[in-house]
């Protein structure tokens, strides 16, 4: 039986392993979506930046959550993350499913969906979907939803909730730590007008500046990494998030 399922409502997960499909309607200027995945610790917060799977860190390290990639279908394309919920390490009390557009808001992105399957079962039915409707449009990162642990087993609960400022602001909120060297790099590579200073006073220090790193400037795999030559370009925002507040477990 497929759960056809509501903003905040909740099921119980029977399976071992499940397969989260993200599916949007293709069209002129309508953006790729991409699936990713944060594991989080009691606290709500990654461990370490190797709990953020996306397109530059396609698979864990424990190996237990993987992005399959984007596929275009007869029914559209998809974007899909899967996760073997039997083997997911004990600390990991939560499994958040995230879509973003790249800087694109999500007002462009028609039939915006989460179905959820059993991957041991060929062709068969979802478990249960979402309908996402973005709250004002102007999101270009959407929690889906979120795996979590519930006695001895796995439930899901549908969410939809956004962020204006992209797969860097959410990732940051939840404890990832925002490599920005690049984008200092880049700054510094263009010729800045230096102002005329009174003699012997020396220029103000200039500051880095800060923006996510695009997919294709990065390697295929791996988080990017600080680049030493340019020092102070890692930040870390302090711990705050979505509040999810009444929540029926």
């Amino acid at each position: 039986m497929t759960h056809a399922m509501l903003k905040g409502s909740n099921i119980p997960l029977h399976v071992t392993t499940v397969r989260a499909v993200v599916r949007w309607t293709p069209g002129q200027g309508v953006p790729d979506v991409d699936a990713s995945a944060l594991l989080l610790g009691p606290d709500g917060r990654v461990r370490s930046d190797e709990d953020f799977v996306f397109y530059n860190q396609p698979r864990h390290p424990s190996g237990t959550v993987w992005r399959l990639g984007q596929k275009r279908g007869a029914e559209g394309p998809t974007d899909t993350i899967q996760t073997d919920l039997s083997g997911v390490e004990a600390d990991v009390s939560q499994i958040l499913l995230v879509a973003s557009a790249d800087g694109v808001t999500f007002d462009r992105v028609q039939g915006l969906r989460i179905a959820l399957y059993d991957p041991a079962v060929a062709d068969g039915e979802p478990l249960a979907y979402f309908d996402i409707k973005p709250e004002t449009g102007e999101e270009t990162a959407l929690i889906c939803g979120e795996l979590y642990r519930r006695g001895e087993g796995w439930k899901f609960r549908a969410l939809g909730e956004g962020y204006s400022d992209g797969l860097k602001g959410l990732a940051s909120d939840f404890g990832i730590s925002v490599d920005e060297s690049e984008a200092a790099q880049e700054e510094a590579a263009v010729p800045v007008p230096v102002p005329a200073t009174a003699p012997g006073r020396p220029l103000p220090p200039e500051q880095p500046a800060y923006g996510y790193p695009h997919p294709t400037s990065q390697p295929a795999y791996g988080y990017p990494q600080p680049v030493t030559a340019v020092p102070d370009t890692e930040f870390h925002l302090p711990p705050q998030g979505p509040q999810f507040i009444g929540r029926q477990l």
